[in-house]
């Protein structure tokens, strides 16, 4: 009988590794720590904006790309607008210094603006501050 508690605890044991059982993690693969190194903020014109953000830690260009929307997101909340629109984006990977560099451009405005990459401002905010993306 004594066999029965060291069997739940071995399968507890494997459950709550932090390696897991049959989970391990391959040589490539790396925890998510992104360090958000911060915005710069530019008004090229009364609706056109450019953003440059900076971060370590990124796993693809995607999550660059999601830094600088969210900060897209709040300078137009903050600007009394409730859209934005992606223009461009051009992005630097981390190379030997690790850092990854984007340049992006956003139109903002009141009303939902024509195109393909629009964002709800208010939308895309609270999902950037429910995953402690920093914004402007």
């Amino acid at each position: 009988m004594q066999s029965a508690p060291s069997i739940s605890l071995a399968a507890f044991a494997c459950a709550t590794a932090v390696s897991g059982c049959g989970m391990q993690n391959t040589p490539g693969d790396r925890p998510f720590a992104p360090e958000y190194l911060g915005v710069e903020t530019r008004l090229l014109d009364e609706d056109l904006v450019n953003f440059r953000v900076e971060m370590t830690g990124a796993r693809d260009r995607a999550d660059l790309a999601r830094y600088a929307e969210c900060a897209a997101a709040k300078y137009a909340l903050i600007r009394g607008h409730g859209f934005a629109r992606h223009l461009r984006t051009t992005m630097v990977e981390g190379g030997r210094s690790g850092i990854w560099r984007a340049d992006a451009i956003y139109t903002i405005s009141a009303a939902l603006p024509e195109g393909l990459k629009t964002i709800d401002a208010e939308i895309v905010a609270a999902d950037c501050a429910e995953n402690e993306i920093p914004m402007v």
